[in-house]
Order: C-alpha cells, then structure tokens, then sequence
C-alpha cells in the first residue's frame, strides 16, 4: 500500500474501533441524546413563552441552536477519549505497530461524527413531535447537513487537540467544557439584536453564531444572507490548522 493508503487503512480501523466503544457503551449513546433532547423540552416547554423571536416560533428558532450545542457536547468525548487512550497506555501499545499516528486521531473524530448523527436523528424526530416546522427542501436539508458536518469535523478536531494537551481524564473533562460554553454566547436560544451592544459584537463575530443562523435559515427556507459562507470560512479555516496542529501534538506526546 502506498502511506496514504495504509493511512486510510489504520484509520477504518480505528473508526470501527470508537463506533464499538459506543455500541459496547450505551451510556455514550444516551449521554448524545438526552442532553439535546432535555434542552428541546426546557426551552419549547418553560423559557419559550416568554422570549420573543418576531414572527418565528421559539422551537423553530431554537432548534438550530441546540444541535450547535449538542456537537460541542459530543465532542467532549473525542477530548476524554484522546486523554485517555494516552494516560492508559494504548497509544504505548499502537507503537509497537505500523499504525499511522494521524489514525489514531482520525478514529476518534469521526466516532465523534457518528455520536452527533445519532444525536441530530433523534433531535429531529424529537422536534418534529413538539412543533418544529421544518420548510427545507432537499437542497436546504443537504446544505444544513453539509454545515453541520463541516462544524462536527471541525470542532472535534479541536476537541483532540484538548485531550492531547490535558494531563488526565478529570482535566480533560474540564477543558471539554470550554467548547461546550462558547455556543451560549452566540444566537442560539435568543436574536444577538436583544443584548447589550458590548456582547451582542461579540455574539456576532464569533464562528458558531454563521452556523447557527445558516442553519436556522436554511431548515426553515428563510434567508440565509453571508451566514452560510462565513460558517464556511469560519470553520474550513479552523479544520485546516487543527489537523496538523493535532497530528503535531500527537506526536509529541506519543514521542512517535
């Protein structure tokens, strides 16, 4: 095989092996889709009477916004589970064999991906049963797809690079949670026109903000305007410093 295809190779194998963690622990499962869901109710159920977002309903508006929180929750997983392949002594193990050390990274993200799918099914589904209104056509379900996946990818990528710089499990579960704040502090639960002018330039000019609204937009056939091509930017700029980024962190840390 040639580097990139053994690569490619390490890398199924690795992603078989993140996808069977999860299914040998459904804990992570429940853990993907009880957080999104139990914001659903919260928000649809106690808040959403009371914040106005114009002409659009609040679950409508909203939902947008809980899957952005819900991939940085997930990607919480990729941060522990990096940290602890590394303080067990498995990627010790990896170096006794011609596994490429991208691999190893690679597994972990697109397991990642596989959380935030089965979490954005089952989000769906959830919404559709309490009112959420979808207009999309195909292409604007394709579309959000496609930001999504951009933003899962991305996101968890800097997840990686969090769990290789924590020290242990308990730490990088602290620092996981830093991706976990910064969706808060953008348009997810209410329009950025309601803050204060401080934190609402902040809210716009920060990357998850362009994927909430492209996301919003696009799922309910409104307009999406410079969202979908800033939440591009934004993220296709930060997927392509944290890959080498990660795979340089990896390396040191694994002194392969």
């Amino acid at each position: 095989m040639s580097t990139l295809q053994w690569t490619a190779h390490n890398s199924s194998v690795l992603t078989g092996r993140s996808i069977r963690h999860i299914l040998r622990n459904p804990d992570q499962a429940m853990t993907a889709i009880f957080l999104p869901v139990a914001l659903m109710l919260l928000f649809r159920y106690v808040f959403g009477g009371a914040i106005d977002t114009g002409g659009t309903a609040y679950i409508d508006y909203v939902i947008a916004g809980i899957i952005a929180i819900s991939v940085t929750f997930n990607s919480t997983a990729t941060t522990v589970g990096v940290t602890d392949d590394l303080t067990r002594g498995v990627v010790e193990r990896f170096r006794s064999m011609p596994v490429s050390s991208t691999a190893v990274l690679t597994g972990h993200v697109v397991g990642s991906v596989v959380r935030n799918a089965l979490s954005l099914a089952v989000m769906i589904g959830v919404g559709l049963l309490i009112g959420f209104s979808p207009g999309a056509g195909l292409g604007g379900w394709l579309a959000a797809l496609g930001i999504l996946l951009l933003f899962t990818l991305a996101i968890s990528w800097v997840a990686a690079i969090l769990g290789l710089l924590a020290r242990s499990v308990e730490g990088a579960g602290g620092l996981g949670m830093v991706l976990v704040f910064v969706p808060y502090l953008s348009s997810a639960f209410v329009p950025p026109s309601t803050m204060p002018a401080g934190l609402r330039a902040v809210v716009e000019y920060q990357p998850v903000t362009p994927v909430v609204d492209s996301v919003r937009a696009l799922l309910l056939d409104g307009p999406v305007g410079n969202a979908a091509w800033l939440a591009v930017l934004w993220w296709g700029a930060i997927l392509v410093v944290a890959v080498p980024v990660a795979g340089a962190l990896f390396r040191r840390r694994a002194r392969v």
